[in-house]
């Protein structure tokens, strides 16, 4: 079983194709800029079993033929066990399973839950929050140490990956850091594409109906130029 906080059939963002997005409940980070804090509770969602979330998505098999399904979040590695029957069960149905995570809950001291996703997980989107281990930490409430340990690891093992950075104004929009974050991406030779989702305040109205300080008031978007000043240092196709 696992906590669930909800379903998008007509996916297009998250992976190649139209996409069944599952969005998993529960999420260790505090990113600043997330527009999701309604997912963060351990305790909410609903509980689905494996045959359960199988059954919703073959009702939509015709639409996602050429795309597949994509485990969001939250951060779905939290409920790896979940994570890995699912997308056994839909490797055995010919679905492209993908995982959009920021790697936090790596530990490379242990890596058998890992090796098992690997198997029959085809895609990772990886979301680089931060190159600067004290800006990571200021920005999402905890180290970059694991998401870059994790980054390595899809790299030793060869598993494609799409690279993903939010571009917020006055915390990853930082020149050098940028250089930085592509300085470490040469490194990776799995890097299949690279894309900066450019910040937005759609998340705010969920801060207010749930009573949160919304951390990035008065922060404004990045502009145009700055956005693709961005995409040409980090190499953007």
């Amino acid at each position: 079983m696992a906590r669930i906080h909800s379903f998008e059939s007509f996916g297009t963002v998250d992976g190649p194709g139209v996409r069944f997005v599952i969005f998993m409940q529960g999420c260790p980070l505090r990113c600043k800029y997330c527009h999701n804090p309604d997912t963060w509770n351990f305790q909410g969602g609903e509980e689905y079993s494996v045959e359960e979330v199988v059954s919703e998505i073959m009702k939509y098999k015709n639409y996602i033929k050429d795309g597949g399904v994509t485990l969001s979040g939250g951060e779905p590695l939290m409920q790896i066990d979940f994570a890995i029957e699912l997308f056994k069960a839909l490797k055995k149905r010919g679905i492209h399973t993908c995982m959009d995570t920021s790697g936090i809950t790596f530990d490379c001291h242990d890596t058998s839950k890992f090796d098992q996703l690997l198997e029959v997980c085809d895609l990772f989107l990886l979301d680089i929050k931060h190159i600067d281990t004290k800006k990571h930490l200021d920005l999402t409430g905890v180290s970059a140490d694991r998401p870059q340990a994790f980054a390595r690891y899809l790299d030793e093992r060869k598993k494609p990956v799409w690279i993903r950075h939010v571009l917020v104004n006055g915390y990853t929009n930082n020149e050098e850091d940028l250089k930085k974050t592509r300085a470490f991406l040469d490194t990776l030779h799995n890097v299949e594409k690279v894309e900066v989702l450019p910040y937005h305040t759609m998340g705010i109205v969920k801060y207010e109906k749930m009573g949160l300080e919304y951390p990035l008031k008065g922060v404004e978007v990045c502009t145009a130029q700055e956005i693709e000043r961005a995409k040409e240092i980090l190499g953007v196709c």
